[in-house]
């Protein structure tokens, strides 16, 4: 496994990752991201295929990760830890006061992941994404944080 900086290059690494990852991210958000000087993306690739990334964006004080994803298949292996470790790296380079996201009621795993971490959840945003497939409603958003 090698995590490394992505680049225009490969956008559509990126994007068919995401096809199946479904983190969330629009391909208009990852493809700006991969030109913006104020974002970073960090892939992780295993044997030339993209298994995973993760989006980091420059606040004027803080960072704020924006996205992670992993192939369904390849989750539970590390590889979001692995990501998460090289994001952090770039917000303390950034000198980013702190670290900022946003997370699914319901992801557990990810919520145990940013923890493990040092993230403390900050706050909540009541029904702010809509449901999962094939749930009725909508889901709250926990607001996490960390100091870098």
């Amino acid at each position: 496994m090698m995590i490394a900086e992505l680049y225009r290059t490969d956008v559509q690494s990126l994007l068919a990752l995401e096809a199946r990852t479904q983190s969330g991210a629009s391909q208009a958000l990852l493809t700006e991201a991969l030109v913006d000087d104020a974002a970073c993306v960090m892939g992780c690739w295993q044997a030339g295929e993209l298994i995973g990334y993760a989006l980091l964006a420059r606040l004027p004080f803080d960072a704020e990760l924006q996205a992670i994803g992993v192939l369904p298949e390849r989750r539970g292996e590390g590889i979001g830890g692995e990501l998460l470790g090289a994001v952090l790296a770039v917000a303390a380079d950034w000198q980013s006061e702190r670290v900022l996201l946003e997370v699914r009621e319901s992801n557990t795993s990810a919520r145990k992941l940013y923890a493990g971490a040092g993230f403390q959840q900050d706050g909540m945003r009541r029904d702010y994404y809509p449901a999962a497939e094939g749930a009725a409603g909508r889901e709250s958003a926990l607001l996490m944080s960390r100091s870098n």
